[in-house]
């Protein structure tokens, strides 16, 4: 799957069943807005292509967020209650939830400016 710059919502909780591509340039943005959980499947990832930076995409999230083992996400997550990032999981972004991040075996990177 991949997706074009802009803003998706769900009015339910979002899994992330396989790799998805954000396909756009480097000024381009992404939000996703999702209303209750979000969960990107094991060994999956959100990748970028055509210049796409992670410091352009937002995920505001209702609920909880698990990013499951060895899978990876690119941008910043922002959720309500709180973020699981399982064995090998990785991010390109930044996390805040109102609860708490959780963080077991797994890698943070800061996004490029």
């Amino acid at each position: 799957l991949t997706l074009a710059p802009g803003v998706y919502k769900w009015g339910t909780g979002l899994t992330i069943p396989t790799d998805v591509t954000l396909a756009g340039g480097a000024n381009d943005t992404w939000v996703f807005q999702i209303a209750q959980t979000l969960d990107l499947a094991a060994a999956h990832s959100v990748l970028l292509s055509g210049g796409a930076k992670a410091s352009n995409i937002v995920w505001q999230v209702g609920g909880v967020v698990t990013l499951n083992t060895t899978s990876h996400m690119e941008g910043t997550i922002l959720a309500q209650t709180k973020i699981d990032m399982l064995a090998g999981a990785s991010i390109n972004g930044r996390l805040f939830a109102q609860s708490a991040v959780n963080i077991k075996s797994s890698k943070v990177t800061q996004p490029a400016p």
